[in-house]
């Protein structure tokens, strides 16, 4: 199976995922940015960094995804550097990795001009601008990278330059802030999912809920999306979430509600078969067939509890099914 860093990049490499993403962060949703418009990018980058002695030691830095993207402003084309980085896991060192991967965008493109003006043989207007190599006219494409965390927890870590300084309070206006452009399912409000167009804001929503799963049963059931959902997508979510959903490889569209209650109904069988199990060995002390059929109440007793406990099955239909009264049921629970 693959791991959770490769399949998120396969997944936002999709040129309208992509596109989706940056639609809802600096439009509200709007869908300024066609997939059509998009055009992949290398996703290597060089700095040179230099040791004590002077000598640069080149650098190598690979980015998730990049993408140039081209957009008509009144009947001018606009161009825009658009990037992604996939976290799994909540990066404390985030605003500065970004930072790098942009400043090195930004050195790329005035040595890209230099190069130009040099090959062109090019006069320059003045001394200056031949010392920089960089000339009063010419401009840099703006680059924005956007970082996309997979995760139901609240993304704990800075989300500036600032936040990550020691420093006073009186220098701050001094030191360049550096702001982390972040999307985080918990930061998603539930009326805004409806803000994404592609399948993502089912993946990003389920994952918001991914630990609350009272609440996932209930969004899960409430929107029909997840009914006829891409391999794809269900693959990711899976894989990211460790939901341990069941579904038939072959299939082109997963209908996740289902493949829950097949995962709860594996979780009961299970419980049942080690609470039995657990009751043959005591009932090798105990007495078999009086042990076997108390590791059989046992085992449904606690498969049950842990779904009441879990918000998928209430009180009352617990207790109906262990053959117990709604009151017996919770004086055993507490």
């Amino acid at each position: 199976m693959a791991d959770k860093d490769s399949v998120t990049k396969e997944y936002m490499q999709d040129s309208a995922v992509f596109a989706d993403v940056f639609n809802f962060h600096l439009y509200g949703g709007r869908q300024v940015i066609k997939p059509e418009q998009l055009r992949p990018l290398d996703t290597a980058a060089v700095v040179l960094p230099y040791r004590d002695d002077a000598l640069p030691t080149p650098v190598q830095k690979y980015r998730d995804v990049f993408k140039m993207v081209t957009t008509m402003t009144d009947d001018n084309a606009a161009y825009m550097l658009l990037g992604i980085e996939n976290q799994s896991q909540i990066h404390y060192a985030m605003p500065v990795r970004n930072m790098l991967y942009d400043a090195i965008e930004y050195v790329a493109q005035v040595d890209t001009a230099a190069k130009r003006h040099r090959q062109n043989d090019e006069k320059s207007p003045s001394g200056a601008e031949y010392l920089s190599g960089f000339w009063r006219s010419d401009k840099l494409l703006p680059v924005i990278t956007l970082t996309v965390y997979f995760g139901a927890e609240e993304w704990t870590a800075p989300r500036d330059l600032h936040s990550m300084l020691a420093v006073k309070e009186e220098l701050l206006p001094f030191v360049p802030n550096y702001p982390l452009h972040l999307i985080a399912p918990a930061d998603i409000a539930d009326e805004d999912f409806t803000k994404f167009h592609t399948e993502l804001h089912l993946a990003l929503k389920y994952m918001k809920y991914a630990r609350d799963k009272k609440r996932l049963n209930e969004i899960v059931h409430e929107d029909d999306g997840y009914r006829r959902v891409s391999k794809r997508t269900a693959d990711m979510v899976n894989i990211v979430t460790g939901s341990k959903l069941k579904y038939e490889e072959r299939e082109e569209k997963i209908d996740m509600c289902l493949a829950i209650e097949e995962m709860r109904r594996d979780a009961m069988t299970e419980g049942m078969e080690k609470g039995m199990e657990e009751g043959m060995e005591k009932g090798r002390r105990e007495g078999m067939e009086e042990g076997m059929e108390k590791g059989r109440r046992e085992g449904v007793f606690t498969t049950l509890a842990g779904l009441v406990k879990d918000g998928i099955l209430t009180l009352t239909q617990a207790a109906d099914r262990a053959n117990m009264t709604a009151a017996e049921f919770e004086r055993r629970m507490s």
